[in-house]
This record gives structure tokens, C-alpha cells and sequence, in this order.
């Protein structure tokens, strides 16, 4: 109770003081809300993770009746990923919001909504009301709004914002009706009516409820179809926020998946192909798109959706696992996904700082325009093929450690399956390593044409390193993606509670990942370790030993032309071209080009601009319709406003006639009857 209390308190005089300072200091006041609230809410969840949950009964009111405040295992989890990333966020974020100081409003909003955001995610983790977990989400989307909005002059950035807010109230609107039928059946608002409605009802009851549920979850957490707010969003927002949306608001949605299940023990089989299926599907679909963007930050949301695919993939093998009474497979599908919610937080995030670095030094996150960055910027050059190496899942980090367990639980319950559940193992292995592959033809190309070769547009400054205030937080990720993917048992222990608790097995039988899986994980990780050290220190020594050798520098031989080399250069269009051709079919990408003509030619060039055909489908194509319905009552905009009176007074006279027609209606139907 306490804690609760002093949590408000520091968030109440942070949000009352920020206004009155000056734009170079705005920041420091919600770093220090945002490490005490951490501190605060961390102690708690440490201890739940140790085995000591935390319960408070507030009384609430009479709207609302008591208001239960939970912190488990599972929740701790979530709010440990949710602090760190906050705590890094607003590191870098103050340093890169020094760009914006003479915004001095926008500042104080920017930073209010930050503080908001972050105490909203923890309440949305610990509270156990459903209508004040409403009161919390409804909270979290508007803070998130008004964080992607920063640049609001922007109308690009204000359609992407408001596209993110009616998105996030459809899945409000689904929550609160879900919420509601739980509470017209039982009464309370607590989430253990949630359990009781399930064990009421009949099974297919339970799966509708559950079913309702994920979908208002799975909008927040971006799978397909459900995720067009993402690539909208994440390029609009300043970095920071970008880094925080992807790495933790979008998991609030699998938090609120897990919870379900927790709660609604229904047909698990069911859910679980359901899940799979979907998730398979948003995790190829959002790599394949983020291959063809040229938008550095809009690459990385369509890698958000992906990894959302991964997680989503462990959630529906652990269901399928808990369906079949496969013990080793339900303890691994859930493991894989909560290590993997923690891991995409850091190497995500880490990606999206690093896309600030390059857009406050470059002034621009178009990839084709980009070129050579490694050598004015070797550190985030490094920081970043750090997170890029990660998010392909490759050893020794820890991308590699959370997709090696989820892979370990598919090959697990391959022994024994049914023909349908073979199918279904089999397509997602089938997903897993098309997922990876064309993930790292992904950052292949991102890398190599951002940071790699000469630049390929003319800057009106020169590209340097960013500064030690923004690499600080990113170091801090890099240390903790390594510790995860060389020193996996620590995390795998504190993961036994959080997996117990939804899996009904009792953390005693959990022994068997923590040696046989952990073990392997950290062979390969020394392993990988070790090659890479080696390879250090041979560069080392060629280094010691060439480094007093004179060179010259000239010219190469130009093949009998000598023009702009940074022309000669593959594009990053040009590098995934093939992949372009063989994809075109599955996605719509427009095309724009002028040749060379006539006697004396003007510059040539060549455009493609990939669209996301479930976005036009779903949103595009009927907005436009909307738009051309509504055309038809452009008539009423007559700009008279003595037409504008009319219409007031026909409104206020259709209002007291209509029911009084309806009376008469009614008492002659009656006089009729009587008759």
C-alpha cells in the first residue's frame, strides 16, 4: 500500500512541475519519476518472481467496488521488460530531444505523456478490475498518442497518430464488451469472475470470450490482420518512443493474451491452432514487407510485427501443448515467448535508437539516400550490427536463445503428434526458418547500404557520431542481450514462476529446461564467444604487425571510365530486386520511373513504393468509399447560414415529434386490440 502511495505521489509532483521548467531541463524531472517509480514497482516484482506475490484490496468505489491489485509472477515480468525499457528510453530520449528545446509546449506534453505511459503500463500489469484496467488502457493509448504526435505539425505524422487512436479504441470497444458480458453474468468486476465465467459457461461460450478478448488484445500487439496502425506509427514518433512502443507497448497486448489464458482454461487445442496460425502468418507477412521499405523506421515496425509472429508462435505451442497434456512442450512454448518479450524489447528498441542516431545526423531515414555511415559513425555502426545480429537470431545473443527454445518445443512435441498436429508443427517450423532467413537478408541490406560503402547523396553536414549520452542506454542493451545469450540459466530460472503459473506445472518439473536446454544454449554461446575472440585478436595482430607499413593512396583503374563511384553501388532497391520480382504477386508495389530520352536526356530514374494490401483492403479502400458516400450530403454545406438554422430547427422538432407519434402509434394499436 505504500508503495501504491508513493508511486502517486512522485507521479502527481512530476506531472505539476514539469511545465514550469525551462526546455533544457524538462527531462531530468521524468528520469528521476520514471527510476523511482521503477524502483518502486521493481521491489515488488522481484519478490513475486521469487516466489512471493503481492495482493492489495483497495476499496474503490461504488461505481467500481473493490479494486484488487495484484503483482504474480507474470505480471513482474512484464513490469521488470516494461522499467528497463523506460529507464533507457528517457536516457536517450532527453539527448535527443535537446533538438527540440525552443518547443517548449510540446516539451512539457512530450515529457507528461511519457510519465503517464510508463505508470499506466505498470498499472495495466498489476491492476485486477476490469473496469479500472479500462480506466488504465484507456490511459496508456492516450499518453501513447499524444507521444507519437510530437512533430504534430506534421500532417503526416497527425494521420498516423489518429489512425493509432481509433485502432486502439476498437480494441478498447472490443475489451469493454467482453468486460461487460463477464460482468452481466457474474456480477464483479474482479478478474476472478473472469475464471468463474469460464468454469460456468459452456466450452464454446469460453472460446467466443476468448476469442473477443484476444482480438482486442492482438490489435495493440500488431498481428496480422490487425497490426496497420504499426507502420504507421513507429516512423512518426520520435526515436525514444519508437524504441518504447515496439518494445513494450505493443507487448502489453501479449501480456493481456496471456492473461486470458491464465484465467480462461477453455478448449486449449482450439486456441492454440487458432493462435499459430495467425501468428505464423503476421511473422512472414510483416518480414516480407520489411525487406522491400525504404524507411529505415518503417523496416523496423514491419520487424516488430514478425517478432510479434515469434512470440505468438511459443503462446500457441504452449496452448497446443497444454490441449494435448504435453507438459515439456507447454513449459517450452511459454518460455520462448516471455524470453522473447524481453529480448525484442532490447534488440528492438537498441535498432530504434539507432535509426535516431542516423536521423539526427543525417537528417533523413531513407535508406536508398544513405551510404558509408560506418565510417563517421563506427559505434553505431557496431551498436547496431550488435541488435541486427540479435534480432536474426543468431549466437551468442540473445535473439538465438529464445527462438532455440521455442524451436526445442516444436521438435518435442513432433514425437507422438497427430496427423494435424504434425501439420501444424511442421508449418511452423517451415515459418520459423523462412522468418529467420529473410530476416537476415533484411539486415543485410539495411546494414550494409546504411553504414557500409560510400555515401550516396550529397549532405549538407557532414554525418558524425552521436553523442555519449545517446550510446550510454544503447551500451547498457548490448550488455544485457549479451548476458541473456551466454548466461541463459539465470533468466530461464526467473522464468520457471511466470511459465508455472500459466501452465498449471509445478516448478520442480521445470528442471529439465534449466539443465539439458540451458546447457546447450550456453555451449553455443561460449562456442560462438569464442570464435568471435578469435577473430579479434587476429585482427589485433595483423594490425600490430601492418601498422607500420607506409601505403599509398590512389586511384583504382576505372575500367576506362571514371565517373561517381556512390552510383555504381548497389541500391538497397536494387539488392533485393529478385526478391522484389518473386514477391510482387503477394503485395502491391507501384512503380515510378522517366528513361532517357531524346537527343540531349534529362536524368533518369526509377521508384517502387511497396503498399500493404491488408491495409488498403481493410482501411484504405473503405475510407475511400466512406469519403465517396458522404459526397452525396456535401449538398447540406451550403455555407447560409439560415440553412444552418433550418436544419437545428427540424432536428429539434423531429426530437419532441417523434415520440409522440410513437405514443400515438401505440394507443391506436391498443384501441385496435380492444376491439
Amino acid at each position: 500500500m505504500i508503495i501504491i502511495y508513493a508511486i502517486l505521489v512522485v507521479v502527481f509532483l512530476s506531472l505539476l512541475i514539469i511545465p514550469f521548467l525551462r526546455s533544457e531541463v524538462k527531462g531530468i524531472i521524468p528520469l528521476i519519476s520514471v527510476i523511482i517509480v521503477s524502483i518502486l514497482s521493481s521491489i515488488p516484482s522481484i519478490k513475486a518472481l521469487t516466489g512471493e506475490s503481492t495482493e492489495i484490496i483497495l476499496s474503490g468505489t461504488l461505481v467500481t467496488s473493490i479494486i484488487p491489485v495484484r503483482i504474480d509472477a507474470l505480471s513482474a515480468w512484464f513490469i521488470l521488460t516494461i522499467n528497463f525499457t523506460f529507464i533507457t528510453g528517457i536516457i536517450y530520449g532527453i539527448s535527443y530531444m535537446q533538438a527540440y528545446k525552443k518547443q517548449k509546449s510540446n516539451l512539457s506534453l512530450h515529457w507528461i505523456s511519457y510519465i503517464l505511459a510508463h505508470t499506466s503500463l505498470i498499472a495495466v500489469c498489476s491492476v485486477q478490475n476490469s473496469l479500472v484496467f479500462i480506466i488504465t488502457w484507456e490511459i496508456m493509448a492516450l499518453s501513447a498518442f499524444f507521444l507519437v504526435i510530437f512533430e504534430s505539425y506534421s500532417a503526416k505524422t497527425l494521420k498516423a497518430g489518429i489512425n493509432y487512436l481509433i485502432q486502439s479504441h476498437v480494441s478498447i470497444l472490443l475489451l469493454t464488451l467482453s468486460f461487460i458480458w463477464v460482468f452481466y453474468r457474474t456480477g464483479s468486476f474482479d478478474f476472478i469472475a473472469i475464471k468463474d465465467f469460464a468454469n460456468s459457461t459452456t466450452a464454446f461460450g469460453g472460446l467466443v470470450l476468448m476469442i473477443c478478448l484476444f482480438i482486442g488484445f492482438a490489435i495493440k500487439a500488431g498481428f496480422v490482420p490487425f497490426h496497420t496502425w504499426l507502420p504507421l506509427a513507429h516512423p512518426a514518433a520520435p526515436a525514444h518512443i519508437s524504441g518504447i512502443m515496439s518494445g513494450v507497448i505493443i507487448k502489453i497486448g501479449i501480456y493481456g493474451i496471456l492473461r486470458m489464458i491464465f484465467l480462461i482454461r477453455t478448449d486449449y487445442l482450439a486456441i492454440g491452432y487458432f493462435i499459430l496460425f495467425i501468428s505464423i502468418i503476421s511473422g512472414i507477412y510483416g518480414v516480407m514487407l520489411a525487406i522491400l521499405q525504404h524507411n529505415l523506421k518503417r523496416l523496423l515496425a514491419y520487424h516488430s510485427i514478425e517478432n510479434i509472429g515469434i512470440i505468438g508462435i511459443g503462446i500457441g505451442l504452449g496452448c497446443i501443448g497444454l490441449g494435448i497434456e504435453n507438459n515439456m512442450l507447454s513449459i517450452l512454448g511459454f518460455s520462448g515467448a516471455l524470453l522473447h518479450t524481453l529480448n525484442h524489447s532490447l534488440f528492438k528498441s537498441l535498432l530504434f535508437y539507432g535509426a535516431g542516431n542516423i536521423y539526427q545526423s543525417a537528417h533523413t531515414v531513407n535508406i536508398e539516400q544513405l551510404g558509408g555511415l560506418g565510417k563517421n559513425m563506427a559505434q553505431t555502426a557496431f551498436l547496431f550490427l550488435i541488435a541486427s545480429l540479435a534480432i536474426c537470431g543468431l549466437p551468442p545473443f540473445n535473439g538465438f536463445v529464445s527462438e532455440f527454445i521455442i524451436y526445442s518445443g516444436i521438435f518435442n512435441g513432433i514425437h507422438n503428434a497427430t496427423f494435424l498436429n504434425l501439420m501444424f508443427f511442421i508449418f511452423s517450423i517451415f515459418g520459423l526458418v523462412l522468418i529467420g532467413g529473410l530476416a537476415i537478408f533484411c539486415f543485410t541490406k539495411a546494414f550494409g547500404t546504411i553504414f557500409l560503402g560510400s555515401p550516396r547523396h550529397l549532405f549538407h553536414h557532414q554525418p558524425q557520431e552521436s553523442s555519449f549520452a545517446k550510446r550510454l542506454p544503447m551500451f547498457l542493451i548490448v550488455i544485457l542481450i549479451l548476458t541473456i545469450g551466454i548466461f541463459p540459466t539465470v533468466f530461464l530460472k526467473a522464468l520457471s514462476l511466470p511459465v508455472s503459473q500459466l501452465t498449471g506445472i509445478k516448478s520442480i518439473d521445470y528442471l529439465p529446461l534449466e539443465t539439458s536446454i540451458s546447457k546447450t544454449i550456453s555451449q553455443i554461446g561460449y562456442v560462438s564467444l569464442l570464435f568471435i575472440g578469435i577473430v579479434g585478436v587476429v585482427f589485433f595482430i595483423r594490425k600490430k604487425f601492418t601498422i607500420s607499413n607506409q601505403y599509398r593512396m590512389s586511384s583504382t583503374w576505372g575500367c576506362g571510365y571514371i565517373g561517381q563511384t556512390s552510383k555504381m553501388q548497389y541500391t538497397a532497391s536494387s539488392f533485393v530486386r529478385n526478391y522484389r520480382k518473386l514477391a510482387e504477386p503477394l503485395f502491391s508495389v507501384h512503380k515510378f520511373k522517366r528513361d532517357l530520352k531524346g537527343v540531349f536526356p534529362g536524368k533518369a530514374w526509377h521508384e517502387t513504393h511497396p503498399k500493404d494490401k491488408i491495409e488498403e483492403m481493410f482501411i484504405s479502400h473503405p475510407i475511400r468509399q466512406l469519403k465517396h458516400f458522404l459526397n452525396y450530403f456535401s449538398i447540406l454545406q451550403s455555407g447560409k447560414p439560415q440553412m444552418y438554422i433550418l436544419y437545428g430547427a427540424v432536428f429539434i422538432t423531429l426530437i419532441i415529434a417523434v415520440p409522440q407519434i410513437y405514443s400515438l402509434v401505440i394507443s391506436v394499436f391498443k384501441f385496435l386490440n380492444n376491439l
